[in-house]
């Protein structure tokens, strides 16, 4: 016999649950009781929205569901950003609320509302607990839902009566299912595809950079010999450091990616989810490259991506059995791998730029010569996710986390907290614009608190930069997207943390790497030149646009 506050954290333990993330509310009480005396730890954050962020960066890093907590209402609701995030970036979470008593009304109807229909939308499931004795099976099939394909969040509320509720009820065991794989015909029939492809390319997208998948993508890559690309969530699955990597498709269409992409008669694209913003767009139906979509789940025929044929079940599985069918029958197009040096120069002009304040290119330069290969940096979202996107070579897998998917802005910090949490030997860097960070900036006292090293860039233009340049290239005047900062340095400091300005060109990487080497927390700002948008962007894309287009010799 135990209370329900009991049963639900020997159930998450069951689960392997280390950490929650959140801030409790009189409606937690006892559950926060019943977690003091677990193993769990409570990571009390500053803002809810935080704390989603928070536990769906540790889904997504480990494969496993982050756990975060609130009270009802206001808390409750804090966290709907955070839920739309897991559920469009199929991140694995499970949301923990609470609620007032739903035997009794002592209170009336203050702070109550209706969150399990809230999050109805948002999460692939949401229960509320109406009995103690159902707390195990109730966790244990918000884990499994949450961790299976396609993942994503799970919402459970605890009444406050519910949690004081005494009842007998045993756990239930987790166990590994196994996701099933293609029939041989229909590995064979896709075979077929790619033996007879004179110029075939493979995409990586979102769903094949679960870290499970590492090793096969890998492996099938290698063995095949087969030049790659990814999408900006699948960017990592594959190491960026190999020969084969032609770039990453931080646009939609009419960047250096999209001339490999036109040059190719056959797209093999593993784990495209077309939640992301599209790496490329499908012509007309006889037109460009033909697509064979591999993946956990059917594709979503789009008006932008409809595959010709599909191999649907466990990727890791179906690309080794493919690669094994495959050794020794692939055409390699030799021009491609010319294509390649040409795109990668492109993409690399401008790194060395001595101009002040940096362009974008020489702050992902810096950033890529301060981090090490297995350091993580996580991404906001603004104007520098495409020059990141586009720019950034990784070497390990999920060393750059971004979001194109919700595309929110504030998660940035608290991805990196996260992920410095389970990874506390590797260098990890927040990236965040101004306006980004300013949105969950109070977590840098959560970074302090927690004793964690960490750094943060913050790229300053007072502005919202992506949406003001888009602005101003469709012809509007600069108008609402400006405002103004505080000091940074001295913002930092007030949280306990280190605060830093670059001053120049030149100061930016040595600023870098002073802060990983001397630990604690460290708020670098540096102002960026976004005119680089439009001369890169919009007039450089212009003219590759023509040739892009221009018919086949």
């Amino acid at each position: 016999m135990a209370k329900g506050s009991d049963l639900l954290v020997a159930a998450l333990e069951n689960e392997g649950v280390d950490r929650i993330f959140g801030i409790p509310g009189e409606e937690n009480l006892d559950f926060v009781e019943s977690l003091r005396a677990s193993k769990i730890e409570l990571v009390l954050t500053r803002h809810e929205q935080a704390a989603a962020f928070m536990a769906a960066t540790q889904g997504r890093l480990t494969g496993r569901p982050g756990v975060c907590l609130s009270t009802l209402g206001p808390g409750a609701l804090n966290f709907t950003t955070g839920a739309a995030y897991a559920y469009l970036g199929a991140m694995p979470m499970v949301i923990i609320t609470g609620q007032k008593a739903i035997k009794s009304a002592r209170q009336a109807r203050f702070q109550i509302v209706d969150v399990v229909a809230a999050m109805r939308p948002l999460t692939k499931m949401t229960r509320q607990i109406v009995s103690a004795a159902s707390i195990p099976t109730l966790v244990r099939d918000a884990f499994r839902v949450a961790s299976e394909e396609r993942p994503g969040p799970v919402h459970l509320e605890l009444p406050e009566d519910i949690a004081v509720e005494v009842a007998e009820a045993r756990l239930v065991p987790p166990h590994t299912i196994a996701a099933p794989i293609a029939a041989g015909s229909t590995i064979e029939e896709a075979a077929e595809m790619i033996a007879k492809a004179v110029c075939p390319i493979v995409m990586v997208g979102a769903a094949g950079n679960r870290p499970r998948l590492v090793e096969p993508l890998s492996g099938f890559v290698r063995k095949l010999q087969i030049p790659f690309f990814n999408t900006q969530m699948g960017k990592g699955a594959v190491t960026g450091g190999s020969n084969l990597y032609l770039g990453t498709a931080a646009l939609s269409e009419y960047d250096y990616i999209h001339s490999a992409i036109k040059r190719a008669d056959l797209v093999i694209a593993i784990g495209h989810d077309t939640v992301e913003k599209p790496p490329f767009l499908m012509g007309g139906i006889t037109g460009g490259p033909k697509v064979i979509h591999i993946g956990y789940q059917s594709a979503h025929a789009e008006q932008v991506f409809y595959p010709d044929a599909e191999l649907i079940g466990d990727i890791g599985a179906n690309v080794t059995a493919l690669a094994e069918r495959l050794a020794g029958h692939v055409k390699i197009d030799p021009d491609m791998l010319k294509l390649r040096k040409r795109i990668l120069e492109r993409l690399n002009e401008s790194g060395d730029s001595p101009a002040f304040p940096l362009v974008p290119q020489r702050i992902v330069r810096d950033v890529r010569m301060a981090v090490p290969d297995d350091g993580i940096v996580c991404l906001d979202n603004g104007m520098y996710k495409i020059w990141f996107a586009r720019s950034y070579r990784t070497h390990a897998a999920n060393t750059l986390l971004l979001d194109n998917a919700l595309a929110t802005m504030g998660a940035g910090l608290p991805s990196a907290i996260a992920a410095k949490m389970l990874y506390p030997g590797r260098q990890v860097m927040a990236v965040c614009g101004d306006g980004g960070f300013m949105m969950n900036s109070q977590e840098l006292e959560t970074a302090v608190r927690l004793g964690l090293d960490l750094v943060v860039l913050i790229i300053e233009d007072s502005a919202y930069g992506m949406i003001r340049w888009k602005q101003a290239a469709d012809g509007f005047p600069d108008f609402g997207m400006s405002f103004g900062n505080p000091d940074f340095e001295l913002y930092a400091k007030a949280y306990g943390a280190h605060g830093h300005r670059v001053r120049s060109t030149e100061a930016l990487l040595p600023t870098l790497q002073r802060a990983f080497e001397s630990g604690g927390v460290h708020l670098i700002a540096v102002p960026v030149d976004y005119s680089e948008n439009t001369r890169v962007l919009i007039d450089e894309l212009s003219a590759l646009r023509q040739e892009i287009d221009s018919p086949d010799e």
